[in-house]
């Protein structure tokens, strides 16, 4: 029964969100509050939600912090550099754009964390499709998919849960699965490309300077990829991505029509990520700022700290440094302080789901029925087993659920027939580009909030794409013999 009602409880969420029937937020307390009643174990809600609370709280720190931070060094110009080389290499054609979007996604997620990829990929690449008409979604799911290939890295957080699950080292799982990982990311700069073309012949192509002198008009994106309804302007297109939307979207995605021209138009005007004079730059404070990032960044690799700490005393640091004067420090909190609040507040209302599928056992009897289910006959393919399961189990389960529940009992099952732990390990990436758009994914929530996207588009747009990536990393895995 708890099976049933557990996969009920997640289909109806993604049913209601993906229609646009309920908000993420509203369908994340209310979906598992009425379906822990319904188990006959609503006394039980409270201690369920606190013990979730409780789990995510690190992570809801984490994002407010490092929403702050980079946040700041985004006002600050630290990333200018890099935005100028992309829109450089963009030169305002849609499918360099996309391209360019799914590069700088996988370059910033070097650091390991979705939020920071998200953030700053955002920031750079939203005044272009915003300019352009272009689909937002497209962005979103060409940035989500290329941060879970990337997100396998073994500071990333998946590797070191499987190495930890099966008393395995990290690099002995990591290292040999770079050929098929690199295909994976081949594979979604491939789908860049396809979807880059598709924009180009839907949009046409112009110069730089012709995106700029457009004239300013009411606009309607109904592409089958997604869109945006608003008005343009020619100060757009210098506007980052670096304060506040909401983080269920306004909107955005197939459909959407202009209807809501007037608030996207002030939403856009709280977007000063790119202007080249606004007053928040410090140049002279440059390499101060980016010896900062860099030894955070180096100290969340080497796990000197931890990382809620580390954002912490980064953002600390970094708004004293840059903005001495407490008007100025106050300003800088407040222009970021809705996206930390929408973000915080849907990690904490994930925080209900997951603790209501966790504490019921819902989790462990979806788990038990998904192994259960796997023929005798597939026992010396458990690797190959493995490697699918993980696409589902991960998109509908945290990291932590599947590897420190589900993994040792396909490993245990594994070791049975013959097959190593470190091939079920090594396995269990597969499914983490599919993983990075879950809904129990907090760093999802910045992606879709700082682009103004609905997470039902978003979802609908990207899972397909994102599972043909998954399934590219695993058939190169099998190929290459990794598994």
């Amino acid at each position: 029964m708890l099976t049933i009602l557990g996969f009920a409880m997640i289909a109806t969420f993604l049913v209601l969100i993906m229609t646009k029937k309920m908000s993420p937020i509203a369908a994340l307390v209310l979906i598992p509050a009425l379906f822990c009643v319904a188990v006959g174990q609503g006394a039980q809600l409270g201690d369920y939600v606190i013990e979730g609370v409780g789990n995510l709280a690190p992570t809801a720190a984490m994002l407010m912090f490092a929403i702050v931070y980079f946040g700041v060094m985004i006002d600050v110009g630290l990333f200018d550099p890099i935005v100028r080389g992309i829109l450089k290499f963009c030169q305002a054609d849609p499918m360099r754009i996309v391209v360019g979007t799914a590069v700088l996604a996988a370059i910033v997620s070097l650091d390991g964390d979705g939020s920071t990829t998200f953030m700053i990929t955002v920031s750079a690449m939203y005044p272009l499709y915003k300019r352009l008409k272009m689909s937002l979604v497209v962005m979103t799911g060409v940035a989500a998919t290329a941060n879970g290939v990337m997100n396998t890295l073994p500071w990333g957080g998946p590797t070191a849960r499987a190495a930890t699950a099966l008393k395995l080292d990290a690099s002995e799982i990591f290292v040999p699965m770079i050929p098929a990982l690199a295909m994976g990311l081949l594979a979604v700069f491939v789908l860049a490309y396809v979807l880059g073309i598709r924009e180009r012949k839907r949009l046409g192509m112009l110069t730089l300077d012709e995106a700029l002198a457009r004239e300013p008009e009411q606009e309607t994106v109904s592409a089958g990829t997604g869109g945006t309804g608003g008005t343009g302007g020619k100060d757009r297109l210098r506007k980052g991505a670096a304060a506040s939307a909401s983080a269920g979207g306004t909107g955005t995605g197939s459909g959407a029509s202009a209807g809501g021209t007037e608030n996207e138009d002030e939403d856009d005007d709280a977007f000063q990520g790119l202007d080249p004079n606004r007053p928040t730059l410090r140049p002279k404070l440059y390499w101060f700022n980016a010896g900062l990032t860099a030894a955070l960044l180096t100290a969340m690799i080497m796990e000197l700290l931890p990382i809620p700490v580390l954002f912490l005393l980064g953002a600390a640091l970094a708004l004293t440094v840059n903005f001495p004067h407490m008007p100025d420090q106050r300003a800088r909190i407040a222009a970021h302080a809705d996206n930390v609040l929408n973000v915080s507040g849907m990690v904490f209302a994930a925080a209900v789901f997951t603790g209501v599928l966790t504490g019921t056992g819902m989790v462990e009897h979806m788990a038990d029925w998904v192994v259960g289910t796997v023929p005798e006959a597939m026992g010396p393919h458990m690797a190959i087993v493995t490697g699918l399961l993980s696409l589902p189990l991960t998109y509908f389960m945290s990291n932590d659920g599947f590897y420190f529940g589900v993994l040792p009992v396909l490993a245990e099952a594994g070791a049975a027939h013959g097959v190593s732990p470190v091939e079920i390990a090594r396995a269990s990436l597969a499914g983490q580009a599919l993983h990075m758009s879950s809904p129990l994914v907090p760093a999802v929530y910045v992606l879709v909030g700082m682009a103004k996207v609905e997470f039902g588009d978003h979802t609908r747009f990207t899972v397909k794409w994102a599972v043909l990536t998954s399934l590219v990393v695993l058939a190169a895995g099998i190929l290459f013999g990794i598994m």
